[in-house]
């Protein structure tokens, strides 16, 4: 397995329209977004990168959204994800869809926004799935140097064994997409139908909802509390008035 971390330089999409298909992947992640932004509670959302940014979540109860890019139209402050200009704990939620693909150290990605989640935040993440046919068409020459194939693409067991190790839990999976096409829609539709069951680890997309959980330092041990037995306690019974009695005298 390849480590995560790489010095090669990505280049980050930050439309939709850059990618292939990327239009009818946008509607598919927006539709289970839909589904999950009305349990999303809080003050704050950070959308990290121009992908995020596109998709819209108005029907989210938290108020007050933040896009962060550096190149994306929709943004409303520039910086770079890997270094976020807010304090800690600063964000109920974050939307961070499709950025892993493209980040040159996702586990510095991914602690950076641990960084500014609040306990209990959740974090909405998707990405694309390499063992599965969208994967495949990544080793066609004539692919290689177009999105979403210049990034790199990351299994979602990975994913998880990265947010365990950040102590999130994952509350919510899916993968999906599992015929990539565009056209004949009806077609694509029933397939997708018929083959989630038995082929739904091969899809081409993953769409997770993980929640950060805090754990003491110290686990706290339970204090027994055992009940007493009454025990019959041996009690001398002779008084100062015997001591203080004369002894008779013996008979004869």
């Amino acid at each position: 397995m390849k480590p995560a971390r790489t010095v090669t330089h990505i280049e980050v999409p930050y439309t939709w329209s850059n990618v292939i298909n990327g239009e009818w992947v946008a509607e598919l992640l927006q539709a289970r977004l839909d589904e999950w932004c009305p349990k999303l509670f809080g003050y704050h959302m950070l959308k990290l990168g121009g992908l995020s940014a596109e998709l819209t979540s108005s029907h989210c109860n938290i108020q007050h959204q933040i896009s962060v890019d550096k190149l994306s139209p929709k943004r409303t402050i520039v910086a770079d994800a890997l270094e976020l200009p807010f304090i800690e704990k600063s964000f109920d939620a974050c939307l961070l869809m499709h950025q892993l693909d493209y980040s040159i150290d996702p586990h510095r990605l991914l602690r950076e926004i641990d960084r500014v989640m609040v306990d209990d935040g959740y974090l909405v993440l998707s990405g694309n799935n390499p063992l599965s046919l969208l994967g495949l068409r990544g080793l066609l020459p004539w692919n290689r140097h177009q999105a979403p194939w210049t990034g790199r693409m990351y299994l979602p067991f990975r994913i998880n064994d990265w947010l365990r190790l950040l102590n999130y839990e994952v509350v919510y999976q899916e993968t999906f997409a599992i015929v990539p096409t565009t056209r004949h829609l009806a077609c694509a539709e029933w397939l997708e139908h018929v083959l989630s069951e038995p082929l739904s680890a091969v899809g081409s997309l993953y769409f997770i909802v993980a929640r950060k959980r805090t754990c003491p330092l110290k686990p706290i041990k339970p204090t027994w509390k055992l009940r007493r037995q009454l025990a019959p306690l041996r009690i001398n019974c002779c008084t100062q008035v015997e001591k203080t009695l004369p002894k008779s005298p013996p008979r004869s």
